[in-house]
């Protein structure tokens, strides 16, 4: 996997989103596997050392790639990119896996697809891009496919931990709409791995400065969970920020919702949830809302020189 990681990164950019979306899909894919290991060490040691030991490796591994690549710091003002995305990854992801300790697989992936459907329109704001209306049906058909499965999978009464668990997410999903944006600003300034590198320093360093209160140093045996969901984040950083580099963020937001699809594979397989008719014909929609944003022609493409990872 990690050879055709760097195979898609050396892939040079294509007159349409297709490359950029499979890409963007596979990303997904990853920090979906990552979202299995960072639930059951959330349960584990807690949300927090989850992820402040995950991005203490994931810096120590980026940091030898770049410094072994040689590759030049950035200057000021996308160093200021970084620092505004590594706290907010911090913040966000915490709050996931914090409600992901408390609520099932499946439906905290789906609760979290409110954030490709806010930062549709902040695309519109922040990038001055126009909204298409194959990008407002793709996104119309993924919220209608999470409706379907969550009207099949949470109709019963939830705990008072569960619905803080629920409210973290939300609040986690809103933090991440505006990731997506800085995502994309930040592909077109930097190289992926230099964002992979230093969103996990600067995340890292975002949760040390609560560490004297509340860093714990993991157990031995856990450390090859923390090492793996390290690298899958890593990998999926890369992906994600090559695929934001050559597409517009309103082509790819319905990528988002393929997240469910693993989510539901990796609930029956890890956790035993069953696949219910509503959970088929959601992600039926899911899917139907990705091929037609993965078919469009966005307006506007940037055309930025690929380079190997």
């Amino acid at each position: 996997m990690l050879a055709f990681a760097k195979a898609a990164i050396m892939f040079k950019p294509s007159s349409t989103p297709a490359i950029p979306f499979a890409t963007a899909t596979l990303g997904i894919a990853f920090f979906s596997v990552m979202d299995v290991l960072m639930k059951d060490l959330s349960i584990t040691i807690g949300a927090y050392n989850a992820m402040l030991w995950r991005c203490a490796i994931g810096a120590v591994i980026g940091g030898v790639i770049f410094f072994a690549k040689r590759m030049p710091l950035p200057p000021r003002s996308t160093l200021k990119i970084h620092l505004i995305r590594g706290f907010l990854a911090a913040a966000m992801a915490t709050l996931f896996f914090w409600g992901l300790a408390r609520v099932p697989l499946a439906e905290a992936v789906a609760l979290s697809f409110i954030a490709p459907l806010i930062t549709l329109y902040l695309a519109a704001v922040l990038l001055k891009e126009t909204i298409g209306r194959s990008s407002i049906l793709a996104s119309l058909l993924g919220i209608a496919g999470v409706l379907v499965i969550l009207g099949g999978k949470m109709g019963g009464t939830f705990t008072d931990d569960a619905k803080w668990g629920v409210a973290a997410i939300f609040l986690s999903a809103v933090l991440y709409s505006y990731n997506l944006i800085l995502q994309r600003q930040q592909a077109q300034v930097a190289k992926p791995i230099e964002i992979a590198f230093f969103q996990s320093l600067i995340a890292a360093s975002a949760l040390a400065l609560a560490g004297p209160w509340f860093a714990v140093l993991p157990a031995a045996h856990l450390f090859p969970a923390l090492t793996g969901s390290a690298a899958l984040a890593l990998i999926s950083l890369a992906l994600l920020s090559w695929a934001y580099a050559r597409a517009e963020a309103q082509v790819l937001v319905a990528v988002e919702y393929t997240a469910f699809i693993w989510a539901a594979i990796f609930g029956w397989w890890f956790f035993g949830e069953a696949v219910t008719l509503p959970t088929i014909l959601g992600t039926a929609l899911i899917v139907t809302g990705c091929i037609i944003a993965a078919r469009q022609k966005p307006a506007q493409i940037e055309h930025i020189e690929a380079t190997a990872l």
